[in-house]
């Protein structure tokens, strides 16, 4: 099978519609259908079901449409790799990720302690909102990534552990929830008028829910101190919160890892020396 063929079979299964997928493809509708004809020829299945209003997915179309997104998002991201194995060979640089927002003082203190190392390469930052960061680093577009255990999906990677610590509630300075000396999970929660935020899905959708759409850290210190949200945070996070907030610890939330995380089969010098200065930090 051959990854054109998925491209086209994947338009057609989001389209659901052959005309629209051959506009999505810039291509026109008769090659289109041909090719959907042989792949099913071959593979011994129809892959939709044809109505004069467009097409359904049949059960071996939904099977080949959640593999063969798959199987195409893994050549991409070999193609990825190979071209940043490429780079690394020509110019000494790495790719790091994080989410905007979080772990500031930690990655400045990384960057410029990796940067006055003899032999220490180049590093681009992306910074991204948060659960994209394992996506970036497992499909090729980072290197490396400053990741938060329990909240990132860390199967797969090395990693070496860099901080833990426990969370706290920052909410607005003056609220009465303010003045209470701890409080758990639920209690955070549960606050009437600061419902905590939602962060986007990898695809952008939100889930539902009373709090604001958020996608950085950021943002969401202005909006708390508005009055409109209250956030859970790494303890070492609050303790940073400046004029207008107010931190609570809770009592009963999970500890936060913080960790370095690179691709097992990495050889990237560059990653090496990142990883050891942030040990050594």
């Amino acid at each position: 099978m051959e990854t054109r063929e998925l491209r086209y079979f994947l338009a057609v299964a989001d389209e659901l519609h052959f005309g629209r997928a051959a506009e999505q493809l810039a291509m026109a509708q008769p090659p289109l259908s041909r090719a959907i004809a042989q792949l099913e020829r071959r593979l011994g299945a129809a892959l939709f079901v044809r109505t004069p209003r467009g097409v359904t997915l049949t059960p071996a179309g939904e099977t080949l449409q959640r593999e063969g997104r798959a199987a195409l998002a893994a050549v991409e991201a070999a193609e990825r790799r190979t071209r940043r194995t490429v780079e690394a060979a020509t110019r000494a640089s790495v790719v790091l990720t994080a989410k905007a927002g979080a772990s500031s003082e930690l990655m400045a203190k990384l960057l410029d302690a990796y940067a006055a190392e003899p032999d220490a390469a180049e590093v681009e930052v992306l910074l991204s909102p948060p659960g994209h960061q394992a996506a970036m680093l497992r499909d090729g577009r980072a290197d490396v990534a400053i990741l938060h255990r329990p909240f990132d999906d860390l199967s797969g990677f090395d990693l070496e552990e860099l901080t833990t610590e426990n969370q706290v509630l920052v909410l607005p300075a003056g609220h009465p929830a303010s003045a209470m000396t701890s409080m758990t999970v639920q209690e955070a929660a549960s606050i009437p008028d600061l419902p905590l935020p939602r962060w986007p899905h990898l695809d952008g959708t939100y889930p539902d829910g009373p709090g604001p759409e958020l996608r950085d850290q950021t943002q969401i210190l202005q909006l708390v101190r508005l009055g409109r949200t209250a956030i859970m945070l790494p303890e070492s996070a609050g303790s940073s919160v400046r004029e207008g907030l107010a931190v609570v610890p809770i009592s009963d939330a999970p500890q936060v890892t913080t960790v370095i995380a690179w691709p097992p089969h990495s050889t990237s010098p560059g990653v090496a020396g990142l990883v050891r200065t942030a040990a050594r930090l």
